[in-house]
């Protein structure tokens, strides 16, 4: 798997073997009628030819139907099949697969397959919270939540020993490759996507991930969202003050950059009344006693001057 900056290539996996197709089953009901007839009449012929006939032969002859009947019966009920809403049965005859039955309710299918149910409904997967290194190498804690669903029933059941599990490592692998291919956080203007500043970028790529991973499992990925994201505890008081420290430079820029345009606006409202002449001295001047009281961290204390601006 190749990797570039700020994107995440396709994870190869094999082509799946086999994929989902639909069963014929038949509507359950009218079979079971059908079944309990078979059953019923069965044991009537063999109480009649027991009870009601005279003679070896007859008596063997209806006992014989009767019980031909009732097996009869027994097998054609053994097909029936309850399949629960957001759930289906997967048939295989003599080992080979004959097709998945989604529809809800009793059906009726052929006796001598065997039916494996699946959960088609939508699950959830929560990572354990990993320590991981970002791309700067720093470490860091994360997890995730996965929301995914079952698609392809047949790929779930043969494709993959244990689709749950499956699905369970592929994620955690998925955020691990994320994780490292990410930094944690950026502190320049024009950067790259960071894991936290861009957490809906990510997961997105994350979600994409996850779905090439477990694609050949029949699994289909909904969303993908991180839980727990931070710094790992050896070094998180350390990036707390880079993030102040960026903090208050970022602020006083933001201040200076204001008090710049209040002095600019002084000297031109200044200059625009006619309120007083100021040359470049002076101006030098006033310049630098507003924008010591502008960009102060505290009140400034004001120093009257009984002399002359040159002394």
């Amino acid at each position: 798997m190749h990797t570039k900056e700020g994107t995440v290539t396709g994870v190869e996996m094999p082509t799946p073997q086999v994929r989902e197709k639909l069963a014929d089953g038949r509507a359950g009901l009218p079979v079971f009628g059908l079944a309990l007839l078979l059953f019923l009449a069965g044991l009537g012929v063999g109480a009649w030819g027991i009870f009601g006939l005279q003679g070896v032969l007859p008596t063997v002859l209806t006992v014989v139907g009767g019980s031909l009947l009732v097996i009869i019966g027994l097998v054609v009920c053994a097909g029936l099949t309850v399949v629960a809403p957001n759930e289906a049965r997967v048939l295989q005859f003599l080992g080979r697969y004959t097709g998945t039955i989604r529809t809800d309710g009793l059906r009726w299918v052929n006796p001598l397959t065997t039916r494996h149910p699946i959960s088609t409904r939508i699950r959830n997967h929560e990572t354990t919270v990993m320590k991981v290194n970002d791309s700067g190498g720093s470490p860091i804690e994360i997890a995730a939540v996965v929301v995914w669903q079952v698609k392809d029933t047949a790929r779930a059941m043969f494709e993959v020993d244990d689709f749950v599990r499956f699905v369970s490592i592929q994620t955690e692998a998925a955020v691990r490759h994320i994780a490292n291919n990410y930094p944690y956080d950026t502190h320049e203007e024009a950067a790259r996507l960071s894991l936290r500043d861009n957490a809906d970028e990510i997961t997105e790529k994350l979600s994409e991930e996850i779905a090439e991973r477990v694609d050949s499992a029949g699994v289909k990925i909904i969303e993908s969202r991180f839980t727990h994201l931070a710094y790992a505890p050896e070094i998180a008081q350390s990036m707390l003050q880079r993030q102040q420290a960026g903090a208050i430079v970022a602020a006083r820029k933001y201040i200076v950059e204001g008090a710049v345009g209040m002095v600019d606006l002084a000297l031109q409202r200044l200059a625009e009344e006619d309120v007083v002449e100021l040359d470049e001295e002076r101006k030098a001047a006033m310049v630098s006693n507003l924008l010591v009281v502008l960009c102060a961290d505290r009140a400034t204390q004001p120093v009257v001057n009984t002399g002359s601006l040159y002394s």
